[in-house]
């Protein structure tokens, strides 16, 4: 048996979409219910439906043998697990955005950044060298520069429609993101002949 866990909603259904693609029974993911384990019709897979900063703990783990998440929340958890594909749907962008004209007009050891991506952004401006505020957020993150919590925002943009209606804009593109195949470290090597096959025929779908 092997075991997937998928992040709930829009990205649970698309990944239902491509399983079924390869060849796995993977219709029940779209059923109406409110089952968090759901068991294939011959019962060779079972699928987690959980939240989806919770993915990667539960193929982390091993309670999953594999998982479909954004790669922003692959980020942001630093997980022990192997990112096997991108699987090129649910694509968008991790930026920082703010007021265009304000760009350059705070200074790097006063910037104050409102994301709910905190150690992604920790790590990002580390990397740079640059002392930042993080003001942890989890809605709405755009009335952060509105209301002048925060200079700045770190989020992903899809259509940026949201930051201009709040005159806002993307200042800089840091990662491009979309869904990802995870695999645990351990079932990889224990059950290298159900999943490898698995690999192979979602690489074709892309």
């Amino acid at each position: 048996m092997i075991t997937v866990a998928l992040a709930k909603g829009r990205l649970a259904e698309e990944s239902s979409d491509l399983l079924v693609k390869c060849g796995i029974p993977a219709e029940v993911i779209k059923s109406d219910t409110r089952k968090l384990v759901l068991a294939s019709p011959d019962d060779e897979f079972h699928f987690f439906l959980v939240k989806p900063s919770d993915v990667p703990t539960y193929v982390e783990y091993g309670i999953a043998d594999m998982g479909i998440v954004g790669k922003d929340t692959l980020l942001e958890s630093g997980a022990d697990l192997y990112e096997m594909l991108d699987l090129k749907y649910e694509a968008c962008k991790l930026c920082v955005a703010g007021f265009p004209d304000r760009k350059n007009s705070v200074t790097n050891t006063h910037l104050r950044v409102a994301t709910k991506y905190v150690n992604t952004a920790k790590n990002l401006y580390a990397a740079r060298g640059e002392d930042i505020e993080i003001i942890p957020l989890h809605g709405s993150i755009e009335l952060a520069p509105v209301t002048g919590l925060a200079d700045v925002i770190f989020d992903i943009v899809q259509t940026g429609s949201t930051l201009k209606a709040n005159g806002l804009a993307v200042l800089e593109e840091i990662y491009d993101i979309s869904a990802r195949l995870v695999v645990n470290k351990v079932s990889l090597k224990t059950k290298a002949k159900e999943i490898l096959p698995i690999i192979a025929k979602m690489r074709e779908n892309i």
